[in-house]
C-alpha cells in the first residue's frame, strides 16, 4: 500500500479537518496523510473534502483579476497597459521575454503543469468512488449529494480542459490517473475532439447535479454551468482559429481538421440557446440584471451621486458588479475571493487615493465606448461620427459603461475631479512611475467609498455571464442565417440594461455590420473580464508590424493614423494639453486631449508575433518527459 500512500497524501496533504464538510470521531483516529486508499473513498466526508479542494484549485487556475496572481490578464492586451510593481509580469509578456525555455512568470496554478495535476485529481476521485463504491452522505436529509460530488467532479474536469485548450489548443486527453512507471509519452488530440470530450464531461456532470444550488451551496456546479461550458467550448471551435481561420507558419498537428465547416456554429448557436432558454420550475433561470432606474444615481459613499461621481454612473452600473440579485440571476460560472479589497484598491485607484494604478487602461479600449447620435451608438471612428466627435474633446455623449469603467481626464471621482495634467494624478513618465502613464485610471470594480484599509475580499467578474452567452447565440445566427430582428434585439436589450442607446437601424441587414457590432458590444461589455486576451487570439487578429511600423513612419503622429489596427503590437494614451479654447476645464484651466504612443520600455511597439503568441508554449522539461507531443506553432 505504499504507492497508494503516497497517492493521496498527494491528493489529501496534510489537510485539517475544518476543510471537510464536518469531523467525526474516525476522521480524527489517525493524520489524513496515513490513510489508505480504502479508507478515503470508503468514508463520505473525506471524499467531499477531495472535492471541495477540487473547487478550491480550479478556481486558482482561472482568478480574472490576478490571473498573473499580481496582474489581469488586461495589461497583455490592448485593453491596459501595466506598472513594474510585483516584478512587472505584464511587461515580461509585451517585451517577448518568455518562452519554453526561460518559463512563464507568475505562475497562480493557470498553467500546464498545474492544469494536469488538477485534471489527475479529478480523475483519482472518479477512480476511487467507482472502486470502492464511496456511499451517500450518511446524515438525514443528504441523500444524493455523493451523485452531485460526482457531477462536479466530471464539470471540474471538463472545465479544467476547457482552461488548457484556451491556453494551449491542441492537448493530450487524459481520463485515467496516471502513476509512475505508467507511459507517459501521450500525443495530442485534435481540438475538436477535446471540444466533445469536454461536453461529455458537461453532460456527465448535468445529469447529476442540482437544476439550481439552494442558498447554502450556492456557487457550486448546477445544471446552468454544465450548459454554459458548452457553449463556451462550441463557441470556441466555431472562431477563426480552428474554423477556417489562415495561420501563418501553421504546424499544428490537426491543422486539416481546422478548414470552415459552418456546422460548428450551428451547434455553437444550440449550445447557447440552451441556456438562453433553461427554465427551472416554470422560468427562465437567467436574467440580466435591471435593478434601478437610469435616474437613480446614488453612489457607495450613500450620496446622491452628484458628489462621487457627477450623475455620470447610475447605480446600477455599479451595483451589477456586487449585488447578489445579479450574481445570483445573471453569473453562469464564476469563483469567489478574488481578491483583498484593500489590496484592490492599492492595485488600481489614483495617486490621490493612495494607489498606484497597476493597470492603466488604453486608448484602444477607450476608442471601443461609442458615441451617441441622434439616439443610436456608432464607433467614433465611423463616417456618422466625423464631425460630431471630437478627438480634442472625446469624453462627451458616449457610452455610460464607458464613465464607469474609466477615470479619464476631468471626470468625477470619489468627489474630486481627476487631473491628469499636473499633480499626484498626473501622467507618468513610463510603466515605471506609480502614476499612469496612459492618461487613463481603471475604474470598473472599485467602489469609490473604498480604502486601502478594507481588510474582506471581494468577488472577481463571472467567468461567464449571461450576456457572454447571449453574444454566443446573436454571433452564431449571424454567420449561418445572417442578421435579424431576434438578434439585433437581443443586442440592444444588453445595452438597454446600461441605459445605452440602440444599434442603429442598418444592422438588421448587414452581415458585416452587424458582426461588427458584436465583436465590439462583447470588448466593452467584458472589458477587464478576463476575455480579451482569449478573444484577439481565437480570432487571429494580426500583428500588423509592418502596418504599424510603416505608418508611423510615414504620418510621424497618432492622430493621423486613426483607427488603429486591430493588433495587439500598438498601445496609445490620451494627455490634456493646455489650450485657452480647450473645452475641457479642471481647476480653472482649459485643455484639449491629444492621442499618443505609449512606449513598451525601450519599444516603440509591443511584441506580439504570429503564430508564435497566438497559443502558450509547452516548456522543454514537458517536451523532454513526453517525447511525442509537438511544440506549438512559433515556439520550436
Amino acid at each position: 500500500m505504499m504507492k497508494t500512500k503516497n497517492i493521496l497524501k498527494y491528493i489529501v496533504g496534510i489537510t485539517a479537518c475544518t476543510a471537510f464538510a464536518s469531523c467525526n470521531d474516525y476522521l480524527d483516529k489517525m493524520p489524513d496523510d496515513q490513510k489508505t486508499e480504502q479508507d478515503i473513498f470508503t468514508h463520505y466526508d473525506y471524499v467531499d473534502g477531495l472535492v471541495t479542494n477540487l473547487y478550491e484549485d480550479s478556481r486558482n487556475s482561472n482568478k480574472p483579476l490576478i490571473f498573473f496572481r499580481d496582474f489581469s490578464t488586461a495589461p497583455v492586451t490592448d485593453e491596459c497597459a501595466a506598472s513594474q510593481h510585483e516584478g512587472a509580469t505584464p511587461h515580461q509578456f509585451n517585451i517577448g521575454n518568455w518562452g519554453p525555455v526561460q518559463g512563464l512568470p507568475a505562475s497562480t496554478g493557470q498553467y500546464w503543469w498545474d492544469l494536469y495535476a488538477r485534471v489527475r485529481k479529478a480523475n483519482i476521485i472518479l477512480e476511487g468512488i467507482a472502486k470502492y463504491n464511496t456511499p451517500d452522505n450518511p446524515r438525514d436529509g443528504r441523500t444524493g449529494d455523493l451523485s452531485r460530488r460526482i457531477g462536479e467532479t466530471f464539470f471540474l474536469r471538463g472545465y479544467l480542459y476547457y482552461l488548457l485548450i484556451r491556453m494551449y489548443g491542441e492537448v493530450p486527453y487524459v481520463d485515467k490517473a496516471l502513476y509512475p512507471g505508467d507511459n507517459m509519452n501521450i500525443p495530442k488530440s485534435s481540438y475538436h475532439e477535446l471540444v466533445e470530450k469536454i461536453c461529455m464531461d458537461a453532460d456527465s456532470a448535468y445529469n447529476r447535479v442540482y437544476d439550481i444550488c439552494p442558498d447554502n451551496e450556492f456557487g457550486r456546479v448546477d445544471k446552468g454551468a454544465c450548459l454554459g461550458l458548452k457553449a463556451m467550448v462550441r463557441w470556441m471551435a466555431a472562431t477563426p482559429m480552428w474554423n477556417g481561420g489562415t495561420m501563418p507558419n501553421d504546424t499544428r498537428v490537426f491543422k486539416d481538421e481546422y478548414t470552415y465547416d459552418e456546422q460548428r456554429w450551428v451547434k455553437a448557436k444550440e449550445a447557447a440557446k440552451a441556456v438562453i432558454d433553461f427554465q427551472v420550475g416554470g422560468k427562465k433561470r437567467y436574467s440580466l440584471y435591471t435593478a434601478s432606474t437610469a435616474n437613480d444615481y446614488k453612489d457607495w459613499n450613500g450620496g446622491d451621486g452628484t458628489t462621487a461621481n457627477n450623475k455620470m454612473v447610475p447605480y446600477r452600473l455599479w451595483n451589477m458588479n456586487f449585488d447578489p440579485e445579479a450574481i445570483r440571476n445573471e453569473w453562469v460560472w464564476f469563483g469567489t475571493r478574488d481578491k483583498n479589497a484593500g489590496g484592490w484598491c492599492g492595485d488600481v485607484c489614483p495617486p490621490s487615493m493612495n494607489g498606484h494604478a497597476r493597470q492603466r487602461p488604453l486608448q484602444e479600449q477607450v476608442d471601443e465606448y461609442e458615441i451617441v447620435i441622434d439616439g443610436y451608438g456608432y464607433p467614433i471612428y465611423s463616417d456618422k461620427a466625423k464631425g460630431v466627435y471630437d478627438d480634442a474633446n472625446p469624453y462627451v455623449n458616449r457610452d455610460p459603461r464607458f464613465y464607469r469603467d474609466i477615470i479619464y481626464h476631468g471626470a468625477t471621482f470619489n468627489k474630486g475631479q481627476i487631473n491628469t495634467a499636473e499633480g499626484s494624478d498626473r501622467i507618468g513618465e513610463s510603466y515605471q512611475s506609480d502614476r499612469s502613464h496612459t492618461g487613463y485610471y481603471l475604474r470598473k470594480f472599485i467602489k469609490e467609498s473604498w480604502t486601502r484599509d478594507q481588510d474582506y475580499m471581494m468577488h472577481g467578474p463571472a467567468i461567464f455571464r449571461l450576456p457572454t452567452i447571449m453574444y454566443i447565440y446573436c454571433e452564431a445566427v449571424n454567420n449561418t442565417t445572417g442578421p435579424s430582428e431576434e438578434i439585433y434585439n437581443m443586442v440592444n436589450e444588453i445595452r438597454a440594461r446600461s441605459f445605452m442607446a440602440p444599434m442603429p437601424p442598418e444592422v438588421k441587414t448587414n452581415k458585416a455590420l452587424m458582426n461588427e457590432y458584436i465583436q465590439r458590444e462583447r470588448r466593452v461589455e467584458l472589458f477587464y473580464e478576463n476575455d480579451r486576451i482569449w478573444h484577439c487570439r481565437l480570432y487571429l487578429e494580426p500583428d500588423a508590424e509592418a502596418q504599424a511600423e510603416a505608418a508611423w513612419k510615414a504620418l510621424g503622429s497618432p492622430a493621423d493614423y486613426y483607427p488603429y489596427p486591430k493588433t495587439q503590437r500598438t498601445s496609445h494614451g490620451m494627455r490634456p494639453v493646455e489650450d485657452p479654447n480647450g473645452k475641457i476645464v479642471v481647476n480653472g484651466k482649459h485643455y484639449r486631449m491629444e492621442r499618443f504612443r505609449v512606449k513598451v520600455g525601450d519599444l516603440d511597439f509591443r511584441v506580439f508575433q504570429t503564430p508564435r503568441h497566438y497559443l502558450f508554449p509547452i516548456m522543454d522539461d514537458e517536451l523532454k518527459r513526453s517525447p511525442s507531443l509537438e511544440q506549438n506553432p512559433g515556439w520550436d
